[in-house]
């Protein structure tokens, strides 16, 4: 006995051994598998081993597994395992035989006749690839088992020496071997997608099984290979709605007859004819000899106009069940087109044109690709040759067209995914037809709603073809309006399907892009409820992109970055003020230094009958600058650090803020500041006449006008930059300008003061009135630091 064993396994195992038992002698070997590392532990092995002897029974011992992170058990376990070989050899009566077979065969005796070597007549042994266990693996179930008969009768057409119907088998089983992988990848697809719980995909696939199926069905059928003995394998694939019917076959169109299993199940007989060489030579062309079968009674009645026009020869080829006959009828009609000479009577052209649509039509929905192909071809011919050629009117192009295009948007629906690229394409090439184009007939079945019900591919194709020909002919005079495209887009945004919704919204992205405005009165209000539906927001935000505005998440940035940034720079002006502050109580105790200096000659005044100012608002020597503001001379109890800093910051109507960097200067200092430490100082010049800084931009016309007031010398005049005018020169004359109410009108610090504070009564003093210090009297005039700010101390700033 020969064995061939097919060993299915998983990556977890090191080997096997074989133990082979024959008479009294054993043999021994052994089987290394793979690791499986390389594919992650993913993958399972076979192999198949040939085991040339004779015996009773076969022993597999399985050792230690591969170890991997996968197989933390240690576990070892056999998935499939085939054994193949002589059932005879097992039989006790076959005993003496094979071992006196396997002693010749260990001695080199050969009894058997060379010359018979090799053939299926003298080989008992044979084994059949079919049977191994790999085919079985990638094969469907269905198809595996006709391909097995079919093997079978090869062999036995061999042995009858039958060689060109062995010669066909074997074709067949080549052919039928793809036919079931493919039908097992379909079978793999729909598990898949069921695990999934996408059951329009497994819905899907499973027609698409049937369909496929069916046509092999059909083409076993017409090559006389799927006779009653194969359809046993095929008949639970058959439709038989009544289990005993009594069917007159005949009688009815070949598309409704029922299937040769069905009839033998019925109890009609089915023979399987007898084909001859040329016989075989013609199917496997695609036809058979003879002409097609003759019409039914129902194709005649609804053929009549056309058999009238084209004969019932052409239509019959075209009604035939055999595909390439249906085909050769379609190429026929064609021709027959091309031929129609000039001049020839309008109506005969009508009624060929009209006949040859007909047939069109119904090819169209042929399942047979190469029908359905040469059908595109022959509307094609008709529209752009067969009509200008004899100059027939529009409306037998409108003729065509409407006839056509439903079937033609039905196959976009197609289980085919080839099928429905080709329909969509032709769709796409006849709507740009110029023939076409100026009817607006294809633009108006793109825009019909899509029904509730119909397949996922046939809405996918009607909106993908819509987005393509909206690109090719606009909104103009195509078909296609503002109205029916955004009335049709609108409503597929409630589509099941995502790639529904997702071409509509990028319709309506496109139809913005040209028309704006327009669009917006079909759509909702932009608001906050709108936009929780995420198409919705897309379109919107899609919207804004086009205007060149920004969307909602970069407004959201952009503020996220301002108040991050604001942030920052409050942080940045907060150390500068601090800076700032520090000087400024630096400037503070060098002023105290030299007014501390100044006690002495007052204590002897005082001691010579002279009261100081200081005693005189009862304030001790030593705490003089205390709560004293050492620019405006004004004093409060406020004015403690934090509040001299805020004082110095906001009120003080000696000092100011620079618009250009925002540091606080001095009043009197702030032309030099301009022209030497701003940062913007580059953007500045000096007027000659007016001394006054000017933006480098504006200087040659603010010279050449000679609008400004010229400024005095500095020993003459001082020179305000607020109201530039010119006054007397001095320390206690800046107080005086930038304090008093007669003095500078464009210091707004000041302004604001003597808005909040009351009127003051004739006579009295103008000099600006703080509390004091405790032991002050409320309202009595404040003393200025004698010397002012020193011209370095005019220079130090404080960033905001």
């Amino acid at each position: 006995m020969s064995l061939l064993s097919s060993i299915r396994v998983g990556s977890s195992f090191i080997e096997q051994h074989i133990f082979k038992f024959f008479s009294c002698v054993l043999f021994f070997s052994y089987v290394s598998l793979c690791d499986n590392e390389k594919t992650g532990c993913k993958a399972r092995e076979l192999k198949s081993v040939y085991v040339d002897a004779v015996g009773q029974f076969l022993k597999l011992i399985f050792h230690q597994n591969h170890v991997n992170k996968y197989n933390i058990y240690n576990q070892v376990a056999l998935v499939a395992i085939n054994i193949i070989g002589d059932p005879a050899d097992f039989s006790d009566e076959s005993n003496t035989a094979s071992r006196e077979k396997l002693i010749d065969h260990y001695l080199g005796h050969n009894s058997e006749d060379p010359a018979l070597e090799g053939t299926y007549a003298r080989k008992s042994d044979y084994i059949s690839p079919l049977d191994d266990l790999a085919f079985d693996m990638y094969q469907d179930p269905e198809v595996a088992q006709i391909i097995r008969k079919l093997d079978e009768r090869k062999r036995e057409a061999v042995q009858k020496e039958r060689y060109d119907y062995a010669k066909k088998l074997k074709q067949a089983i080549a052919d039928l071997q793809k036919v079931g992988e493919r039908l097992g990848r379909y079978e793999v697809e729909k598990r898949c997608a069921v695990e999934k719980e996408d059951y329009d995909l497994a819905k899907e696939k499973k027609q698409q099984m049937e369909q496929y199926r069916a046509e092999v069905y059909e083409q076993l059928e017409l090559h006389s290979l799927l006779d009653a003995e194969l359809h046993s394998a095929v008949d639970p694939l058959l439709p038989a709605t009544d289990p005993h019917p009594k069917i007159n076959a005949e009688s009815l169109p070949y598309d409704e007859r029922p299937l040769p299993a069905i009839r033998k199940h019925y109890g009609e007989a089915v023979v399987e004819p007898e084909m001859s060489n040329a016989d075989i030579s013609d199917a496997r062309r695609g036809g058979m000899l003879g002409e097609p079968e003759p019409l039914t009674e129902k194709a005649l009645r609804e053929a009549s106009s056309a058999i009238d026009v084209l004969g019932e020869t052409l239509v019959a080829g075209a009604y035939c069940k055999t595909w390439s006959y249906r085909e050769d009828a379609l190429l026929a009609l064609s021709k027959k087109l091309m031929e129609m000479p000039v001049g020839t009577p309008k109506e005969d052209l009508k009624n060929t044109l009209r006949a040859s649509v007909f047939l069109v039509r119904r090819a169209i929905k042929d399942i047979v690709t190469s029908v359905f192909q040469a059908s595109l071809k022959l509307l094609k011919m008709i529209i752009t040759q067969y009509i200008p050629k004899h100059k027939l009117s529009k409306l037998e192009t409108a003729h065509c067209v409407e006839r056509t295009i439903p079937v033609l948007l039905t196959r976009t629906g197609d289980s085919s995914a080839r099928l429905r690229v080709t329909a969509a394409n032709f769709i796409q090439e006849m709507a740009l037809f110029k023939e076409v184009t100026s009817l607006q007939i294809i633009p108006s079945y793109l825009v019909q709603p899509l029904k509730a019900n119909s397949s996922v591919h046939l809405a996918m194709s009607q909106m993908g073809l819509l987005a393509r020909l909206l690109k090719d002919l606009g909104t103009g005079s195509s078909g296609f309006t503002i109205d029916n495209v955004m009335k049709f887009s609108v409503s597929a945004l409630e589509h099941r399907v995502y790639e529904v919704r997702e071409t509509a919204v990028r319709i309506i992205l496109d139809m913005y892009r040209q028309h704006q405005a327009s669009i917006l009165e079909y759509l909702p209000p932009d608001d906050s409820n709108t936009r929780r539906n995420i198409l919705y927001k897309t379109i919107f935000e899609g919207f804004a992109k086009i205007d060149g505005r920004p969307t909602d998440a970069e407004m959201r940035a952009r503020r996220k970055a301002a108040t991050e940034e604001a942030e920052k720079q409050k942080k940045e002006e907060i150390k500068a003020l601090q800076g700032q502050l520090a000087a400024l109580k630096e400037i503070q105790a060098e002023v105290q230094e030299k007014e501390s200096d100044a006690v002495k000659p007052k204590n002897q005044d005082i001691q010579g009958g002279k009261a100081a100012p200081a005693e005189a608002l009862g304030i001790p020597d030593e705490h003089y600058l205390d709560n004293l503001c050492i620019f405006c001379g004004e004093r409060s109890e406020s004015f403690t650090e934090e509040g001299l800093d805020l004082h110095y910051w906001k009120h003080c109507l000696m000092l100011t803020r620079c618009d250009h960097c925002k540091q606080v200067v001095e009043i009197s200092s702030l032309t030099e500041h301009l022209l030497t430490e701003c940062d913007e100082k580059d953007g500045f010049g000096k007027c000659y006449r007016c001394s006054e800084a000017v933006f480098k931009e504006e200087l040659p016309r603010h010279i050449k006008h000679k609008d400004c007031n010229p400024a005095k010398p500095e020993k003459l005049a001082n020179r305000c930059p607020l109201c530039h005018e010119n006054f007397s020169p001095g320390d206690e004359a800046w107080k005086a300008h930038l304090m008093g109410p007669a003095g500078c009108t464009m210091n707004l610090r000041k302004t604001h003061i003597l808005q909040k504070a009351p009127a003051l009564q004739p006579g009295k003093s103008s000099a600006v009135v703080a509390s004091g210090p405790s032991g002050s009297k409320a309202g009595s005039k404040i003393p200025t630091p004698k010397g002012g700010l020193s011209k370095s101390s005019s220079r130090t700033h404080a960033k905001r």
